[in-house]
């Protein structure tokens, strides 16, 4: 059976696995102070040019995403995120949970367009009954986007100019960071995220991790007690060490870029297979997550021999699949795949 369902169906990087290995009988304190989690933090803010940025490891996306968002808002204020955006659909009410309410805007394949987020803002403080509505207090954007896009330096830059004029922070969550980094279509470096953004993430659950991803606050900018606020969440690591661990592999001789440029490669093997068979693309991402028009008839002679991920009915023969590849996918099993199609 071949898998092309996500990003994150198998273990973890090799280098990772040896990492655990060879430290696993060094005993270390606690709660993310060990030496492996305190160097791979000075690594990651090399990476970022930021030697001052606040860096936290927790285990999940959905749990890194909870716990800023509702660090970062205050308890009268909502966040607003493209409709398409994650915690908007596929995290089963998490910013709710925490009594924040996701307040979206039209999503332009997948991503927030800066001029309709001003307007949004003008239009909230221009009418006269809005301390009765929920405050847009931050704004939340995925890099690469649920759809594999990725937003352009001058985007960004645009995004950021309309939150400073608000005060409000702008929040990246980086699940698939280093694919959208690595895409040779993107013109955004780390640094400029670093700069860019009030806090993001640096995934690496889907990028060759077990687990873990590190959230960021550059320029010293975590809220206030934030370590007292991950454990009121219960998201708390005591043994720290396994993701900090993780973290410095990643970030040792550029691991965590090496091998997300190994899934945009093989993404892109993968799209020439599907163009030169004549399959039609949904939407055009420069990343690892490629999303394919099928017919149905197609997909039920391959679902016993492919994984992948529905995404929605595209008419009444046809539907969207996303197939995604990962630091694991081998050219091999693209070209099977490609044999299938083929086949069926």
């Amino acid at each position: 059976m071949l898998s092309f369902e996500n990003d994150y169906s198998e273990g973890a990087h090799p280098k990772l696995l040896q990492a655990l290995s060879d430290t696993n009988f060094v005993q270390q304190v606690g709660y993310g102070e060990d030496e492996y989690s305190l160097r791979a933090k000075e690594k990651i803010r090399a990476a970022l040019g930021d030697p001052e940025a606040d860096i936290f490891f927790l285990v999940g996306g959905t749990q890194s995403n909870q716990v800023v968002l509702d660090g970062l808002l205050h308890g009268t204020e909502g966040v607003i995120a493209a409709e398409t955006g994650h915690v908007n659909v596929h995290e089963a009410g998490a910013i709710e949970y925490t009594g924040h309410k996701v307040l979206t805007l039209p999503a332009h394949e997948g991503r927030i367009d800066a001029g309709e987020l001003k307007a949004y803002l003008r239009d909230f403080y221009a009418d006269p009954t809005y301390p009765h509505m929920v405050y847009p207090g931050g704004v939340y954007i995925s890099h690469p986007t649920e759809y594999g896009t990725l937003y352009t330096r001058k985007e960004l830059e645009e995004m950021h100019k309309v939150c400073r004029e608000y005060d409000i922070p702008l929040f990246l969550d980086g699940a698939r960071l280093g694919y959208g980094l690595m895409s040779g279509e993107t013109d955004l470096t780390l640094p400029d995220i670093a700069a860019l953004c009030d806090a993001f993430y640096i995934g690496g659950t889907k990028v060759g991790a077990l687990c873990g991803e590190a959230v960021v606050f550059p320029r010293h900018g975590a809220p206030k007690r934030f370590i007292t606020h991950i454990k009121q969440h219960g998201a708390m690591v005591a043994k720290g060490r396994l993701i900090g661990v993780q973290f410095d592999a990643l970030f040792t001789d550029g691991l965590y870029f090496d091998i997300s440029r190994h899934a945009v490669d093989m993404a892109k093997k993968l799209k020439q297979g599907f163009e030169q068979r004549g399959y039609r693309f949904f939407i055009d991402s420069p990343t690892n997550q490629q999303f394919v028009i099928v017919s149905n008839r197609k997909l039920a002679r391959l679902e016993s021999s492919v994984r992948y991920s529905f995404w929605q009915k595209y008419d009444a023969e046809s539907s969207v699949v996303r197939f995604a590849t990962s630091w694991a996918t081998k050219p091999e099993n693209v070209d099977r795949l490609m044999a299938l199609l083929d086949e069926t």
